[in-house]
């Protein structure tokens, strides 16, 4: 079950994180993996490293997902390095902890090029080659903020509603070539971008407080899912909203 073998696959931020656990496990079961981070070599090269432990094959693109020419870069990197990419999965992203009222422009531009104009590029990208195949898995990383948006982050959570809007939109669009798309949704997880916040007892508290299963996951609790969505025997869904969250995105008292 969960064979790759044979696909290539791209997941943006992957130097670490979800990312990372997600590449590492395309990785084991086969795939060949593309490797995307912005800036962080070293915490990078573990991700490598860890693929390179699996019996897994990489190839690196360090590139800034940012920049107004996402498609057109992306594309000479696979003429460049021969590829076609048979799994996209769309993880990479950009945060800012503001109250609304003083987000910056340029705060609001990074989050939404980054979160949603990227995502949109790398799938008209790599669509067509998917198509040609009659096969392709597309997997976005959206967040709990789609459902329950923290006050300080108005416009990841937007930006995060808009990508699953986008797989709801296209989904039936790529069906018929064999091409599933799909959002999953993580909750509190523990990584880098979390360390800081999680790293106050007081704070930490309330958030395991708010989870149903009462702790903070880790990314590997996210990457089984992706892993699913990725192989054929994921092909009957799509347009899906997975949250894996420990039931954080339910209200409850």
């Amino acid at each position: 079950m969960f064979d790759l073998k044979g696909k290539t696959a791209l997941v943006t931020g992957s130097g670490q994180g979800i990312g990372r656990a997600i590449a590492l496990l395309l990785a084991k079961q086969g795939a060949r993996v593309v490797v995307n981070w912005c800036s962080n070599d070293a915490v990078a090269q573990q991700t490598l490293d860890g693929i390179e432990a699996v019996g897994g094959e990489y190839l690196k693109w360090k590139y800034d997902l940012s920049q107004p020419t996402v498609k057109e870069d992306w594309e000479a990197f696979c003429k460049e390095h021969n590829i076609a990419v048979d799994i996209l999965v769309l993880n990479a992203s950009v945060q800012f902890r503001n109250a609304w009222e003083n987000i910056t422009n340029d705060e609001f531009d990074k989050q939404m090029h980054v979160n949603v104009r990227a995502s949109l590029a790398l799938i008209q990208s790599c669509v067509p080659a998917m198509r040609e195949r009659k096969w392709g898995r597309i997997v976005t990383v959206g967040s709990v903020q789609q459902h329950r948006p923290n006050t300080a982050m108005a416009v990841y959570a937007a930006t995060k509603a808009a990508q699953n809007n986008l797989v709801m939109t296209l989904c039936g669009q790529l069906a018929g070539d064999g091409i599933t798309i799909n959002n999953i949704a993580p909750g509190a997880i523990e990584t880098v971008r979390n360390e800081k916040a999680l790293s106050d007892a007081a704070y930490r508290a309330k958030i395991e407080n708010s989870i149903p299963v009462g702790f903070v996951g880790q990314p590997a609790d996210i990457a089984p899912a992706v892993l699913l969505l990725c192989s054929d025997e994921g092909r009957y869904i799509t347009g899906a909203d997975i949250p894996i969250d420990g039931g954080m995105s339910i209200p409850f008292t």
